[in-house]
């Protein structure tokens, strides 16, 4: 596959992204200081506060992040129509590598906890955090191809397709059926308005995505699979370089209130970690070696050994500015679980807060060590073919 000039769409989004890579981290150090202060009981309490039955936490997680999920799903709707994904060969490496770096920490994590309490975190190393995977490379500048870029959002975006899917799986306790179908059916006339009405309209459709999502979350199913299935039922078309639909415009309209406010802030409500004496101990127990090793060492692996045997199998092919070692540093990257990570923990051991923290520390210490070595790597390595695009 030659190799691409990066579009001015692309651009601006991996810009958006580097920056509020930046200003989640911040976020997330602030949180992490203010917690383990004299300032922390207080601090953390402010996030319990409750407001129209739901406490601060609970609002940010279900509603604040829906929005997030929303822009997940206009974003993997547009790779689907015009984008790395929408030509099936082309899709065929991301999605393998995604399959692999989704199964591999997933195992990993399995065959430590496996019977434990903590085995309902499976889903937590499966994660990749798209803000700070792409922060590491705009760092990197023009030491990568153009097509490592690419590579990386499409088999992130597939990532988080997969862990909505697992959210809706594995994290629903019980489902009250009447609500999830009143849910549905209001997709179902979104959707017609779309397909059958040509209706294109961004208010109608964000109202029913409103209600869509308010009886989701009467359903028992996490609520913020709602903002992915309004995506698409959003209209998306393009007619001409110059006019875009009504899913371009609001997909660019959502990136940087999502970079710049949503994120940090389900930072700053997430990342409290309380560092107490036993910290080491958790980071080496089967939880924490669970996550650690999924991110770390599953990521890359399975990114890796699932490209290659669709490789070797004639099923795809690497793009032409691409080398395996750029691969390698894309799955050592993936590693970077954090925003995912964080959101599955808190679902997967809703009622133990204990394990939550631990977690919560697991994650944040893998995602580090992920970013610092995939950095490195392609800092060292993965020069020798870039795009001086």
């Amino acid at each position: 596959m030659p190799t691409r000039l990066l579009t001015d769409t692309f651009n601006r989004f991996f810009e958006s992204e580097r920056a509020g890579g930046l200003l989640l981290l911040f976020a997330t150090f602030i949180s992490v200081a203010l917690t383990n202060s004299v300032l922390g009981p207080q601090y953390l309490s402010v996030w319990q506060t409750e407001f129209a039955g739901l406490t601060l936490e609970h609002w940010i997680n279900d509603g604040l992040m829906a929005i997030f999920f929303l822009m997940i799903g206009l974003e993997l709707e547009r790779e689907l129509y015009v984008g790395e994904l929408s030509i099936l060969r082309n899709a065929l490496l991301p999605i393998f590598a995604a399959l692999g770096g989704m199964l591999v920490p997933a195992l990993l994590h399995y065959g430590f906890n496996a019977g434990l309490p903590s085995q309902p975190g499976v889903g937590i190393p499966m994660a990749t955090d798209i803000a700070f995977a792409l922060g590491a490379l705009a760092l990197l500048g023009a030491r990568i191809p153009a097509s490592l870029k690419v590579f990386v959002v499409a088999f992130a975006v597939i990532d988080d397709l997969g862990a909505i899917v697992m959210i809706a799986l594995l994290y629903t306790d019980t489902v009250a059926l009447h609500y999830l179908a009143a849910s549905l059916a209001v997709w179902v006339l979104l959707l017609s308005l779309n397909r059958f009405w040509r209706i294109d309209s961004i208010p109608v459709y964000v109202a029913g995505g409103v209600l869509m999502w308010a009886l989701m979350l009467k359903s028992g199913v996490h609520a913020t699979v709602a903002g992915v299935m309004l995506a698409f039922a959003i209209p998306f078309w393009k007619r001409s370089e110059a006019e875009y639909s009504s899913s371009h415009y609001l997909e660019n309209r959502l990136h940087k209130p999502v970079a710049f406010l949503v994120l940090p802030i389900f930072a700053l409500a997430n990342t409290g970690i309380v560092i107490g004496a036993g910290w080491l101990e958790n980071l080496s127990g089967p939880n924490g070696m669970g996550v650690i090793s999924g991110l770390v060492i599953g990521k890359p692996v399975g990114v890796v050994l699932l490209s290659v045997i669709a490789v070797m199998l004639g099923i795809c092919s690497l793009p032409a500015d691409l080398r395996w070692r750029h691969i390698v540093g894309a799955g050592m990257l993936g590693g970077i679980g954090f925003t995912m990570s964080i959101f599955i923990t808190n679902l997967a051991f809703s009622d133990q807060p204990e394990l939550i923290n631990a977690s919560k520390m697991a994650v944040f210490v893998a995602s580090l060590m992920a970013g610092a070595l995939g950095f490195l790597w392609l800092r060292f390595c993965g020069s020798g073919e870039a795009d001086p695009a």
